[in-house]
């Protein structure tokens, strides 16, 4: 069994702000449609998750390890959410191999297990949420 516990199921509690933030998405997407840039689907949904009483990061610093160093190598995870969920936002036509990839990086260098690859840029919400699970 690998260190991140991949065989141990994903917490209710993670669970359950995965549901929110799914459910806050669609609220955010209802409202604005697809077709903007990435950071004002960043703004708004930070502000509804606020708005539902949970905790929430933006643009979190994530240095490399590196030779024994933390080297900031500029990456940012878009969102940390009651922290214990990944948020990684897009405004893309669509989703690529290397997205999930970087979420999942993501997910490695955090320890964290769950999150949510959102892009906002299609006509039906549910067809741009992938939930990655470590």
């Amino acid at each position: 069994m690998s260190k991140f516990h991949s065989a141990q199921p994903i917490p209710d509690d993670v669970n359950a702000v995965a549901k929110i933030v799914v459910d806050a998405a669609f609220r955010v997407h209802s409202t604005l449609g697809p077709g903007l840039l990435e950071k004002v689907y960043e703004t708004c949904l930070a502000y509804e998750l606020r708005k539902r009483g949970l905790t929430v990061h933006t643009q979190v610093e994530l240095p490399v390890i590196y030779d024994g160093v933390h080297l900031d190598a500029g990456m940012r995870i878009d969102m940390i959410v009651a922290e214990n969920l990944l948020i990684e936002l897009k405004a893309v036509e669509m989703i690529l191999p290397v997205h999930k990839a970087q979420l999942l990086t993501y997910l490695k260098l955090t320890g964290h297990r769950l999150g949510l690859l959102i892009n906002f840029n299609v006509p039906i919400i549910r067809d741009g949420i992938d939930r990655l699970a470590l």
